[in-house]
């Protein structure tokens, strides 16, 4: 399976940014649409954001969209969220997580292989 490693998380005030990494092993990087996920504490996993495997098509929750930017560089195997104006709501572990089908990247998108991830802490 993709190896996954999450970075670039940390403590930033509210209105701050933040760009968060995923280095994902493997030579098939570029044949998966590629997604980042969130998980704040007592809650469920929840989509935050899609790329396809050309990067031709993105997708946002609307809880994001239009402050946060997915992008990838498959020379790099690496996909990539810019985060720009948090809130304190975006507190949370962020994941990233492949797939083989673009649409399935979303709330109900069920994957055995998370990696670690990485804390995003925004304070008020």
């Amino acid at each position: 399976q993709v190896q996954l490693v999450e970075s670039g998380g940390g403590l930033v005030q509210a209105g701050g940014s933040l760009r968060l990494s995923c280095v994902a092993s493997g030579r098939t990087f570029s044949s998966y649409a590629m997604g980042w996920f969130r998980q704040a504490p007592g809650k469920e996993r929840e989509f935050v954001a899609r790329i396809s495997w050309a990067a031709y098509t993105t997708s946002y929750a609307d809880s994001v969209k239009g402050r946060f930017t997915i992008s990838r560089d498959n020379a790099k195997n690496t996909v990539y969220l810019q985060m720009n104006s948090l809130k304190p709501e975006d507190t949370a572990v962020y994941y990233c997580a492949p797939s083989d089908t673009y649409s399935k990247l979303s709330n109900s998108y069920k994957y055995d292989y998370w990696g670690q991830g990485t804390q995003v802490t925004v304070s008020s």
